[in-house]
């Protein structure tokens, strides 16, 4: 068997590996392409040996080296993930006659609470003043993700076609393809209707494109483009909770349960397929009561 090489590999059999995460596993885009990084610094590290030599003990000392380069927990958990999925790809293949990622644990990870505005600022960041293609935009965009629980991803890829103004709808192909139907809003509505029948056609430059939200060059809102105006606009009004590219995801969820929403539609709102993935916003209400009682009861603190 050949020496380990990542980019021979990808321009070979690696296409049936794509092909195996994009088919049979129904990965995204996004989760595809960290397979392919988190494989990019595998082959990079056992560049001389042949993949039916690597052993438990090099996979051991090679998840000890990630530790040593700072990489995070949840990291090394990830890469341990991709390894996971591509040799069982090569049993399945037949590459390969034994797995020894299966005698690697993955890390115990301390789960942590995704950060959430209050609706004071919630109010502070959907507070933009339209009056240009642009302010137009980005009222619509943030007013869509905080009134439909929107992930960045299916945010930006969003086409015309996928909004209903007159059912007050819109459709999502979330993970693994799956299509979910989400109601929007008034507000959202409103600030939609006005971006698509006023100001759209004013960011369009030298070519047409289906996407909803375009970009300054007139084509699709990247994730980094959405990330610098939401973190601009916050630093204009003053919010000073950090924040993150589903920050508004995460509000949308927080503030249905607190308003009494049923943990179930807020799953099928979300399009988590496991509800344990939605309880961690109950934990985030519980922990927000916690700390109003500190701040607030006479006898809550010594």
């Amino acid at each position: 068997m050949k020496e380990l090489n990542f980019s021979e590999y990808f321009k070979s059999e690696g296409k049936d590996f794509i092909d195996y995460l994009l088919i049979d596993k129904k990965y995204s885009e996004n989760t595809i392409s960290s397979y392919k990084n988190n494989l990019d610094n595998f082959f990079r590290y056992f560049n001389t040996k042949e993949i039916d030599q690597i052993t438990k003990q090099d996979l051991r000392d090679y998840i000890k080296y990630l530790g040593n380069n700072n990489l995070t927990e949840k990291s090394i958990a990830n890469n341990i993930s991709t390894l996971r999925s591509f040799y069982k790809f090569l049993i399945i293949e037949k590459k390969v006659n034994n797995n020894p990622i299966l005698f690697i644990d993955l890390p115990k990870i301390a789960k942590t609470l995704p950060n959430v505005l209050s609706v004071d600022e919630v109010d502070k960041l959907l507070d933009i003043k339209v009056n240009d293609p642009y302010s137009a935009r980005n009222k619509a965009m943030l007013e869509l993700m905080y009134s439909s629980g929107l992930r960045i991803s299916e945010l930006i890829n969003l086409k015309l076609t996928d909004i209903s103004i007159d059912e007050a709808l819109v459709r999502i192909f979330g993970k693994g393809s799956k299509e979910r139907i989400i109601p929007i809003g008034d507000i959202a509505l409103s600030a939609l209707n006005k971006y698509i029948m006023i100001y759209r056609d004013c960011l369009i430059k030298k070519q047409n494109s289906d996407y909803l939200f375009l970009s300054s060059r007139g084509d699709k809102m990247s994730r980094q483009g959405f990330f610098k105006i939401i973190k601009r606009i916050a630093l204009e009004q003053n919010i000073t909770t950090e924040l993150s590219p589903h920050t508004l995801r995460h509000s949308f969820a927080t503030h249905m349960l607190n308003g009494g929403a049923d943990l179930r539609s807020i799953q099928e709102l979300l399009g988590h397929s496991d509800i344990s993935t939605t309880q961690i916003y109950t934990h985030i209400s519980r922990e927000k009561i916690k700390n109003e009682y500190i701040s607030s009861h006479p006898h809550a603190l010594e």
